[in-house]
């Protein structure tokens, strides 16, 4: 059985006292190691859309919730009992019927009233993907229930629909509002796993070893440190004959591809030193920070790497140079 771990579940886990996380910990590893141990009391949920949501009991108050069928176990959720059943029945797993990825659906009719609060008695206002196609919108991993509330949604009404859609939904229909055309990355997914999808690796990973899961537990925030998209992978690994330049907006992953460059240029060049340089020494000093648990597990490599702000570089070189 594959055992997988989802954001939302790391997510809701760093919200909770560290008691709690402490027992949650024990039993996600218990999950790991035996799902079909008897001591592991699972419960079937009743009233949700997802028929393969189960909670788990963690203590008298906590539950996590997981999806479980014969090939697989996902972590998706963990919270106080009656918080945690709420979130699975505002939720189903699903496959996208157009990129074939697998996706966390929020149920629309959940927030059907949110969502119509934000944009009632204002027709006259711009709606700016009107003219948009509901295959366009599906080719960018949009779910089916929300196309028409996206295509009806002024500006203000985009923002509020885009935190309950999945990443590249959310990302594609706020480019598009602004005029934005993102790209559409075809994959070919032989194995014909929903979860072998890039987007679906976003927020779904597979935990082979305890190792994983510790460090997936552990460093919630990091966990994108250790874990890369496959488009940024083939960023940081590929072949380069000359300077390169990656852009990107806010949030995109611009800092974790350097950090993962930088390591990848120390570990393929045994005579090498390499520089990690950024514009704030704040910044420098978290960078440094999040690259030790990146090379956690070859300590070695921090000998030939250093990360340091460009005044602080400047500054080095001057006093080098003039004494």
């Amino acid at each position: 059985m594959q055992f997988r771990i989802a954001d939302t579940f790391t997510d809701s886990l760093a919200r909770l006292t560290g008691e709690n996380q402490k027992a949650i910990k024990t039993t996600a590893f218990d999950l790991q190691l035996n799902p079909s141990n008897p001591g592991l009391q699972f419960h079937r949920l009743d009233q949700v859309k997802d028929k393969n949501f189960w909670s788990v009991r963690v203590n008298r108050d906590i539950r996590i919730i997981v999806h479980k069928n014969e090939k697989s176990l996902l972590l998706c959720y963990v919270d106080h009992h009656e918080k945690a059943y709420e979130w699975a029945s505002r939720r189903k797993l699903q496959v996208h019927p157009k990129t074939g990825a697998a996706q966390l659906v929020e149920i629309r009719e959940t927030v059907q009233k949110i969502i119509t609060s934000v944009y009632i008695n204002k027709t006259q206002e711009k709606i700016p993907l009107s003219e948009i196609t509901i295959d366009e919108l599906l080719k960018y991993g949009v779910p089916n229930e929300w196309i028409d509330d996206i295509k009806s949604a002024n500006e203000d009404a985009l923002l509020d629909i885009a935190a309950h859609l999945p990443a590249e939904a959310a990302e594609a229909i706020l480019n598009l509002a602004i005029g934005v055309v993102p790209e559409v990355h075809f994959f070919y997914n032989k194995t014909g796993d929903p979860f072998n999808h890039p987007d679906a690796q976003r927020r779904f990973r597979l935990m082979q070893t305890s190792t994983e899961l510790e460090q997936a537990l552990e460093y919630p925030w990091e966990k994108w440190t250790v874990f890369l998209h496959p488009y940024q992978r083939k960023l940081v690994d590929n072949n380069y004959n000359g300077p390169v330049r990656i852009s990107g907006s806010a949030g995109t992953g611009k800092t974790i591809v350097a950090l993962h460059r930088a390591v990848y240029l120390v570990r393929h060049n045994q005579d090498a030193r390499v520089l990690l340089t950024t514009f704030s020494d704040n910044l420098a000093n978290v960078l440094m920070l999040k690259l030790r648990y990146l090379i956690s597990n070859q300590p070695h490599l921090a000998e030939r790497l250093e990360v340091h702000s460009m005044n602080a570089i400047g500054l080095r070189l001057f006093q080098r140079l003039t004494g």
